[in-house]
């Protein structure tokens, strides 16, 4: 299992708290009676928790211990793990042609600079990486730092809720459909992995750190009382102010972290977190539900809780601020140096961004960018979805953004996007104008993804890149490759610790 040392350092003389995780099979009990094969970190699905500290550096070593071939698709079972939402050098983001066969492993190194946010890691090997995350790679990664911990829920009342659907077997098996590469929607869901779950609640506050983490399917989450809850946090951090909501709109990979108020329920009264879906999903008999919270007698010192839902939060500003970075939220149209569009479209039967495929980024040696922004600069992007009958949740790798426009909702941002984002959801004909501050130093920067993900989508082919400053940099598939693991294919890899420097 992971181990943390709980050593907390900010810059690059100071050594990193190591965990190790091995890609191997498992099994696991989704369906009462039946036994489901995974693939996932550990064996496990959702893979460990990894909680990081801001400016705590941390190493993964992640082992693919697989075999040869996939279990949902007949190819090798290579991976490359993407910490999604991290300001990871090229070589450590999980680029989609940085791949790690099995028996070999590779170290990824995350700096943990940023601010609170949600953040989780996934796989991310190209043509695959819908198989491979539906089979179960993918975990949480929450990352702290004083400002969340003094204002939002903590210990027992900070809780991930990992959203996915799946179809299965008779025998119990992962079934998979990707209906003709438009995506996969199962019919049973499942919050980290156990299918409709109910979930002992106290009379308190619980934060909640949602995130969709199925491949294809958008939700629309609802409490069955019509009570609201309230927006605290959003993928790249906390919300300036919070905003009550009765529902919101969340595709895959979108994190919202919510405030439930549980003190006005009696033990014994529950209450459900129901799906209200959204246009262009496939949905089932039992698709709107989620899950069920069940209040219980309280008891214990509360320790982690909060006595009031705020108004406003405090971030701290810039993590930054030795770069001059400006806090994502404090961004104006007035800073941007350049104008850029996304336009995501159906063309020939392929899914493309500007008329591009990943495709297209291969053939050319992986020269061809979208843009080539310099560090520090400011941009807007505006992303445009032109493809008719679909929706596009869209990520760009990197850096957060503000969203600042809307074609829809009055040209406002809906009341759950008041935070920092990395992943932008892109309705049918919908468009986005965001602004965002590529905000890196002098020896970091190069190639970054931007991609549909809906993870068919993104697989077929609909994902580009980009690069911040020279595109030399940092070479995501050549600067740190994978190496040949020197442990047996069998063997579970030992967790194994920092040396630490003397009188540390």
């Amino acid at each position: 299992m992971p181990f943390q040392t709980g050593f907390d350092g900010g810059d690059r003389k100071r050594p990193f708290a190591r965990y190790a995780l091995t890609q191997k099979l498992g099994q696991a009990r989704f369906l009462p009676g039946l036994s489901t094969t995974v693939a996932g970190y550990n064996g496990i699905f959702p893979g460990p928790t990894i909680r990081a500290r801001q400016g705590a550096r941390i190493e993964v070593r992640i082992r693919n211990a697989f075999p040869p071939l996939g279990i949902l698709q007949p190819g090798a079972f290579s991976t490359s793990t993407h910490l999604h939402g991290s300001a990871s050098l090229p070589q450590y983001d999980g680029y989609a042609n940085d791949i790690t066969v099995p028996g070999n492993v590779k170290n990824y190194h995350y700096p943990n600079r940023q601010t609170a946010r949600t953040l989780w890691y996934h796989d991310h090997k190209h043509h695959i990486t819908a198989q491979n995350v539906y089979s179960g790679l993918a975990g949480f990664y929450p990352l702290s730092d004083r400002f969340d911990l003094a204002q939002l829920p903590q210990g027992e009342f900070d809780v991930p809720l990992m959203l996915s659907d799946a179809l299965f077997n008779a025998d119990g098996s992962l079934a998979y459909n990707d209906n003709g590469q438009k995506g996969l929607w199962g019919d049973v869901i499942m919050v980290n992995g156990v299918p409709w779950p109910t979930m002992k609640v106290k009379p308190r506050i619980y934060r909640f750190r949602v995130l969709d983490a199925s491949i294809a399917r958008s939700y629309r989450p609802t409490l069955s009382n019509g009570e609201p809850v309230y927006i605290v946090g959003t993928d790249g951090g906390m919300t300036p102010v919070v905003q009550a909501v009765s529902s919101w709109r969340q595709g895959t990979a979108e994190r919202y972290e919510i405030l439930i108020d549980f003190r006005k329920y009696r033990p014994g009264q529950s209450v459900e977190l129901r799906n209200l879906s959204n246009k262009n999903n496939l949905d089932f008999a039992n698709t709107n539900k989620i899950m069920r919270f069940q209040v219980v007698a309280d008891s214990g010192s509360g320790k982690g809780s909060i006595d009031a839902i705020p108004a406003r939060l405090d971030d701290g500003g810039s993590p930054t601020a030795s770069r001059g970075g400006i806090p994502t939220m404090k961004l104006t149209p007035e800073m941007a140096v350049v104008k850029r569009q996304l336009k995501f479209m159906r063309q020939h039967g392929q899914w493309t961004i500007n008329g591009v495929i990943w495709d297209d980024i291969e053939r050319s040696g992986f020269t061809k960018l979208f843009g080539n922004p310099q560090p520090m600069a400011v941009e807007q992007w505006t992303i445009i979805n032109e493809s008719g009958g679909w929706f596009h949740p869209v990520h760009v790798h990197l850096t957060d953004a503000k969203i600042i426009a809307r074609n829809t909702n009055g040209g406002k941002p809906f009341a759950w996007e008041g935070g920092p984002k990395d992943v932008f959801y892109a309705g049918e004909n919908e468009s986005i104008t965001t602004l965002m501050q590529f905000d890196v130093g002098p020896r970091e920067g190069g190639r970054y993804m931007i991609h549909c993900h809906n993870l068919v989508h993104e697989d077929h082919d609909m994902m580009v890149q980009y690069s911040v400053g020279d595109l030399r940099t940092n070479n995501p598939i050549t600067s740190d490759p994978p190496i040949r693991d020197s442990l047996p294919v069998n063997a579970f890899p030992p967790v194994y610790r920092p040396a630490f420097p003397a009188g540390t």
